[in-house]
């Protein structure tokens, strides 16, 4: 039987992954006091149960049950009991933005500020993270792509690497994303702007794509960028990181950036990571 226990930051998803993993035919029981989990998995295991996968979710809500987990956990593993861990995780001003917007309490915070509970979460949700299988940040994610990471974890055979990367065009003309992590310039390229047939389209056109292609330093500021970034992701993961911004930008982030990015990415997936390529400015 595969057990799996979805915990994580309030906000960051849980909910979303938990119906995720039942439409793959997981049996989920959601918020479960922790001392029950035991009973629940020696259930599953006895002879003539039907239940080949299991999905529990803990919480925040579960505060009592949370201090007693971590022993629970140790005794069912020695117990025999295989589970897996995944955490769900997001930036701090992306989960009170999601508060505001959806308008709930978060459960820690009562009559409090909402980013004081999350501070107070995130202490109290530390060990589970270190325990954690799986870390998925969706700070940068939407639905479809949280579930192609899910789907990676439980349909796919590859192996999961705890990292999510974010390729992000955009115009200088327009700020720099302030969530970047890695900034690149190129400007120093041809620009599509000039010629008169490509200044409509962007780099998501072809002819835009190959015209900023065949310079021969946009093929090598590319090849030079892949292989630095695969020096450092290693590095990242050592020092804890989970996810990273990088964000490429051109004068008005509808040409240079967007062909970059997307050339970036297609080299960027033969990396056994999460990945994704947005493209800001694109329509302004």
């Amino acid at each position: 039987m595969r057990l799996v226990i979805v915990t994580g930051m309030s906000g960051a998803g849980r909910s979303s992954v938990m119906r995720m993993l039942e439409d793959m035919g997981f049996f989920c029981v959601d918020n479960l006091p922790v001392r029950l989990i035991p009973k629940l998995t020696k259930i599953t295991l006895e002879e003539g149960s039907t239940i080949d996968r299991l999905a529990i979710g803990i919480d925040i809500r579960n505060l009592q049950g949370l201090s007693e987990s971590g022993g629970i956990l140790d005794e069912m593993k020695a117990n025999g009991y295989r589970y897996e861990i995944i955490f769900l995780e997001a930036e701090d001003a992306v989960l009170i933005k999601r508060y505001k917007e959806t308008r709930r309490n978060h459960p820690l915070a009562l009559q409090g500020r909402v980013d004081k509970a999350i501070e107070a979460e995130r202490q109290e949700l530390a060990f589970l993270k270190k325990r954690a299988d799986y870390i998925l940040d969706t700070s940068h994610m939407l639905i479809r792509d949280l579930k192609k990471e899910v789907d990676k974890i439980f349909l796919g055979n590859e192996e999961y690497e705890n990292f999510f990367i974010t390729i992000l065009s955009f115009g200088f003309k327009y700020g720099i994303p302030s969530d970047s992590d890695l900034v690149f310039d190129v400007r120093f390229l041809p620009n599509p702007f000039y010629i008169p047939e490509l200044k409509k389209l962007t780099g998501n056109d072809r002819e835009v794509y190959d015209y900023v292609m065949d310079s021969e330093n946009a093929a090598l500021f590319k090849n030079k960028l892949y292989e630095m970034i695969r020096f450092l992701i290693p590095n990242y993961i050592t020092e804890g990181k989970n996810q990273l911004v990088i964000s490429i930008g051109c004068t008005g982030g509808k040409h240079r950036s967007v062909t970059i990015a997307n050339a970036l990415t297609k080299e960027m997936k033969k990396l056994p990571y999460g990945i994704k390529v947005e493209h800001r400015d694109i329509n302004k």
